[in-house]
Order: C-alpha cells, then sequence, then structure tokens
C-alpha cells in the first residue's frame, strides 16, 4: 500500500457503533473489566494502552513498514526508552553531530547510570566500525544530522552493527518515513519526535519508536513505557493521527520550498556556505539521492561575519519567526549555537531555519532582505 494510502487511513476504522468516519477522543482513564477479571476489550488502564494510543501506534507501525510502535509523551522520552531498555554496561555508539538533546541525554543520564558510550563520526565507516565492541548493543543513528545535515549510510551502519551482534536505530525525525524508510535499509529500529513533521501543526508533544520485529528488546522497550509511564494522552495522540493524515503532501511541499530557499542561499555573497544534501556540491547529496526520496524542509547556513552578523539576520527577518522547533507549517529561524548552550560544537556564525508552507518567493525575498 502507497504512503500516501497509509498516512490518509492506516490505524482506525470506521467507528461500529456510531458510523463516526474520525475517531472518537477516549479520555477515560479507566475501563470495565469483566465478572472474572477479564479485560477482553484489551484496555485495563490508560497508561497500559488507550484506544487513540493504540490507533496512533498501529498507524505509525504502518508507515514506516514496522511490526509495532509505541508511542510516547516525547521524543526525547522515546529515545531514553531505547537506551533504558539496555543494561548497564553495554556499549552504545552514537554520532558525534546529533540532535544536542540526545547527547545530552546520554552524558548526563545514561553515562553515569552505567551505559557506555563512544561518539564517532557516523559518516566514516572507518571510524564506527573501529569504535565497536564485544559489548556494543546498539549503534544510534540520526541522518540528516542536525544541525548541520550530515548524510549516514544506513544500510551500511545497520550492516556493521549485525556483524558484532548489535542493532541499530535511526532517528528519522528529519526525514519522515515519506522520504526515508530505515527498516528498508536494515535498521532494526526508528525513533520520532512526533511533535516535527508528524504533528506538522506545532501543537503537540510526542515520540515514537518502531520496531522491525517484536523480539526480547521490544518487550523491554514495551515494559520500560508501560512502568514509566512516559506515554501521550488520548488528545495528543489523537492530534499526531490527525497530522499524519496530510503528512505526505506536507513533507513534499517543505522539501519542495527548502530546495528553492537553499538554492538562493547558496548564491548569496554574504553566505559562506550551504547544508542541505539537496544541493549537488553538498558532500552527502550523491547517497541522500539514493537512500532519501527528496532532500527535507530542514536546512542550515553559515554567514560572513561570525556571531554578530548571524545574530543580526535572525534578528532582522520579517516573515520567519524566531523560534526553536521545525516540521510545522510556519517557517522558523534560530542561531542554532546560542539555543544548544556552552558544551554545543555548532559554528557560531550558522543559523537554522526550517522551512514551511509558506511561499517560496516571500521566504526568500525575507532571507535577502536580512542579509542586506
Amino acid at each position: 500500500m502507497k504512503i500516501e494510502t497509509l498516512a490518509a487511513r492506516a490505524g482506525t476504522e470506521v467507528d461500529p457503533t456510531t458510523g463516526a468516519v474520525t475517531l472518537p477522543i477516549h479520555l477515560s482513564t479507566t475501563f470495565q473489566h469483566e465478572p472474572d477479571g477479564a479485560y477482553p476489550r484489551g484496555y485495563l488502564y490508560t497508561r497500559n494502552l488507550n484506544p487513540n494510543r493504540a490507533s496512533l501506534e498501529r498507524c505509525l507501525a504502518a508507515l514506516e513498514g514496522g511490526i509495532a510502535a509505541a508511542a510516547f509523551s516525547s521524543g526525547s522520552a522515546a529515545t531514553m526508552t531505547v537506551f533504558q531498555a539496555l543494561r548497564p554496561g553495554d556499549h552504545v555508539i552514537a554520532p558525534t553531530e546529533a540532535y544536542s538533546g540526545t547527547t545530552r541525554l546520554l552524558r548526563e543520564v545514561l553515562i553515569p547510570w552505567g551505559l557506555e558510550v563512544s561518539f564517532a563520526d557516523m559518516t566514516d565507516l572507518a571510524a564506527v566500525r573501529q569504535a565497536t565492541r564485544p559489548t556494543t548493543r546498539l549503534i544510534w543513528v540520526e541522518t540528516p544530522s542536525n544541525p548541520l545535515l550530515r548524510v549516514s549510510d544506513i544500510a551500511a551502519l545497520a550492516e556493521t552493527a549485525h556483524c558484532v551482534g548489535a542493532r541499530c536505530a535511526c532517528d528519522n525525525t528529519w526525514a519522515s518515513p515519506v522520504l526515508q524508510r530505515p527498516l528498508d535499509l536494515g535498521a532494526d529500529l526508528v525513533v520520532h519526535a512526533t511533535t516535527k513533521y508528524l504533528g506538522g501543526h506545532s501543537d503537540v508533544l510526542g515520540g515514537a519508536v518502531v520496531t522491525k520485529v517484536e523480539d526480547e528488546y521490544w518487550q523491554r522497550i514495551k515494559a520500560v513505557q508501560v512502568a514509566g509511564g512516559a506515554v501521550p494522552s488520548p488528545f495528543d495522540c489523537w492530534l499526531v493521527l490527525r497530522g499524519v493524515r496530510t503528512l505526505p503532501l506536507r513533507v513534499r511541499a517543505h522539501s519542495e520550498n527548502a530546495l528553492k530557499v537553499a538554492t538562493f542561499l547558496s548564491r548569496h555573497p554574504e553566505v559562506t556556505v550551504v547544508h542541505y544534501p539537496g544541493l549537488p556540491a553538498h558532500p552527502g547529496h550523491a547517497l541522500a539521492a539514493r537512500q532519501m526520496a527528496a532532500f527535507g524542509g530542514m536546512l542550515s547556513f553559515q554567514v560572513k561575519g561570525g556571531r554578530e552578523r548571524a545574530m543580526a539576520v535572525t534578528a532582522r527577518v520579517k516573515l520567519f519567526i524566531r523560534a526553536t522547533s521545525l516540521g510545522g507549517t510556519e517557517s522558523l529561524i534560530e542561531h542554532r549555537a546560542s539555543i544548544e548552550g556552552s558544551t554545543t560544537h555548532t559554528p557560531d556564525d550558522l543559523i537554522r531555519a526550517s522551512i514551511g508552507l509558506e511561499s517560496a518567493d516571500d521566504l526568500i525575498e525575507d532571507l535577502a532582505q536580512a542579509l542586506g
């Protein structure tokens, strides 16, 4: 079944009682059991499962081509659970360049908890292979990466993981299942911040993990989900599912706009480099063209004049909104290093932009006046 059909229909059916086409929001926190204690309808307590969460999880599994999914209250909660389902002493290889929240989670929470972590350049397969150990249990991939949009070879990294008896998990938030299919490329798990493109309207926080197989490790992920309780509310699930219905159309429009904006920036005399894999000059362009259907709605660029000039550009925009996030209908812009804080490795002259669904011509005009 095509991605458009899955996005429009997967996870729900017409309500058998009322005939409602849209799934009702089931706010109940608890569900009636039978006199013998059985729960024949499958629902006991909303932390364990809820009809809206069950619908969303079925939909997300179908979108990624997985067998099952687990929804969470945030992307960070989803990421945390993947790592918590490992054991103290297990070894993880993570990217040197990735979402700062993931790096912070590993350094400040999971390494003190007992997880062993090596950071490697995921675009350098030799470096990743060299980082493997007998205790390696997971290779974490983020591609395109945040905020430099480096492109990693998912298939090669999955093979590297499997050769040492480890799993490969891919953060697919920036690409979405419309543009990139990590499970088809050999990954074992896919992680999303559903807050971003899946929700698509900057109005709901959430996360998800999708698995290729329901093995013992997946059962531990589900156990942490239920016992830890970092689950989304029924309304949050309903909002994400609503957003998914237009996902293919939105992501393609984001990608078209981003390519136009990136092309403009690549020709601007005040811009030193544009990080966007859709540009032929991008070092990961050929790989991205092989493993992605299009190049996404995120880009970053560096400007002449360092931090002061970059901050000035973000201060002068009129149509772009200065805010931290991505994947919504509105275009956002930020000086990324100042958002990440004192431990950042992001260049001081770098500006990150989430390209929305406005006219690309209007966005280009805004950037042109801001750059001067």
